[in-house]
């Protein structure tokens, strides 16, 4: 075959190719890498070995249930996730749940056994008082007398600078009603936070704590989470290894939280006295314990 010949063939076949219609089979669509981080990091998470064994049900050796343990993004509060724990916590059931300092052991304010078992779980003497931790302002003013708004004595109206603290990491002392069970008021000469029957009470600046507290018909009781050594424990992980073999019957994992405690102010006092300083900075309207209030 000449080359004219050869020429004219290929020309006459790319033509011919060039005429057929084209089809492109695209290879699917690739996430952008800011989409992709979050489902890496959650597959990550999960395949954390430390939490991967509390994915299962965990069983005891007796017969009691097994712990519950809710893994929750502290950024992102999908609800439905914590229904089992609050229909726990109705039941009776004693658990562990993150706040805006530290996490708490907590149980409902409305049963007596439940009080007595956390008490148990805790290793808690019966002289030391326990807070609550509640959802409004309402539920602060039903279980104790309130801060003060003024009076014709003197007393001056804190309740407007309480506002602008709440919520947030404080514990403020307040004398309980007697709406208030006796478990959390319980009179004793080695603890400092109680002199009458007074009682703390938070409202925790936390997203998973605040759905909690608004799913619920009371405060709940609560205690700091701490060691044996009277550190705070911020890991759910070490919390689950410490305290669920005592009893717990739920751990909500919040993340890993910074050992950094509520700063504790006593209303009972005038003017408003902090009793132990931690996270909540000191406002101008109150003072430290064993600083000269005129200086």
């Amino acid at each position: 075959m000449s080359l004219e010949s050869l020429t004219t063939l290929a020309l006459s076949s790319r033509h011919s190719i060039a005429n057929l219609p084209f089809t492109c089979h695209r290879s699917p669509a690739l996430l952008p890498v800011p989409q992709l981080l979050p489902v890496f990091t959650s597959l990550l998470k999960k395949r954390n070995p430390k939490r991967l064994k509390y994915f299962t049900q965990r069983l005891y050796k007796d017969d009691r249930m097994p712990m519950l343990y809710v893994e929750m993004d502290p950024l992102r509060v999908d609800t439905w996730k914590l229904e089992p724990v609050i229909k726990l916590i109705k039941d009776g059931a004693v658990g562990v749940i993150p706040t805006d300092t530290v996490y708490s052991i907590v149980c409902d304010l409305k049963s007596h056994s439940s009080i007595e078992r956390l008490r148990r779980i805790k290793d808690i003497r019966s002289s030391k008082p326990l807070s609550i931790l509640c959802h409004s302002l309402q539920d602060i003013d039903t279980y104790t007398t309130g801060f003060p708004r003024g009076n014709a004595q003197g007393q001056a109206n804190i309740f407007r600078a309480v506002k602008h603290c709440l919520p947030g990491p404080y514990t403020f002392i307040l004398p309980a009603t007697k709406a208030l069970p006796k478990q959390c008021i319980r009179h004793g000469t080695t603890t400092k936070f109680v002199s009458r029957k007074n009682v703390g009470v938070r409202i925790p600046d936390d997203t998973i704590c605040q759905a909690i507290l608004n799913n619920l018909d009371a405060p709940l009781i609560s205690t700091s989470v701490e060691s044996a050594e009277d550190r705070w424990i911020i890991d759910p992980i070490i919390i689950a290894d410490t305290y669920g073999p005592e009893g717990l019957d739920f751990i909500v994992d919040g993340g890993t939280r910074i050992a950094d405690p509520s700063t504790v102010v006593d209303m009972t006092r005038n003017p408003p006295t902090i009793i132990r300083q931690g996270k909540g900075p000191k406002q101008e309207w109150m003072v430290v314990e064993g600083e000269d209030s005129t200086a």
